[in-house]
C-alpha cells in the first residue's frame, strides 16, 4: 500500500503552497504513509455565531488532511485534488487547539478514499471528537 518513495518533505512542501492552511494556522504535526495530522490553534476570528469554530475551517482541515494522506501514498511527482466528502459534525467545535487526523482507507492508482476526524482539544479534559469526513481524492498531474 505504502509507495516506496514517501518523502515527508514532498507533502510538507506541497502543504506550504496552500495558502488557505496558511490563514487557518494548520500546521502538520504528523506525517506518515497513509496517515496526516494537522493542528491549529482556536481564534475567535474562525467562529460562527455561537463562538464556536467554523463548520466551514472544520471541514476545510479535516479535507486536507484527508487529501494529504492520500498524497503520501500517491506516485512520486503526483498531487492530489479532492473529488467529493462527506462531514458528520458530531459536537460543536470548542477547545483552545483542534487536531484533524486523516486516514488512508484504500489507496488507487487514481482514486483513494480516506477518513478525516477533528478533535477539540483543551486542558484538564479528554480530546473531543467534533467530527467525521469520509473522502475521495484523486491523483492528478502537478500544472
Amino acid at each position: 500500500m505504502s509507495r516506496v518513495t514517501f518523502d515527508a518533505a514532498d507533502v510538507r512542501a506541497s502543504l506550504s503552497r496552500q495558502s488557505f492552511m496558511r490563514v487557518l494556522g494548520a500546521e502538520p504535526v504528523e506525517i506518515s504513509p497513509g496517515r496526516v495530522v494537522l493542528e491549529m490553534a482556536f481564534r475567535d476570528d474562525l467562529c460562527q455565531q455561537n463562538g464556536f469554530l467554523h463548520a466551514g475551517v472544520v471541514t476545510s482541515v479535516a479535507d486536507s488532511a484527508c487529501g494529504y494522506a492520500a498524497l503520501t501514498l500517491m506516485a512520486p511527482g503526483s498531487d492530489v485534488l479532492s473529488v467529493e466528502f462527506k462531514v458528520n459534525l458530531l459536537a460543536p467545535a470548542v477547545g483552545d487547539r483542534f487536531r484533524a487526523v486523516g486516514t488512508v482507507v484504500r489507496s488507487g492508482r487514481t482514486l483513494t478514499v480516506c477518513s478525516g476526524e477533528v478533535f477539540a482539544l483543551a486542558a484538564g479534559r479528554p480530546d473531543k471528537q467534533v467530527a467525521l469526513m469520509q473522502a475521495t481524492m484523486i491523483a492528478a498531474s502537478p500544472e
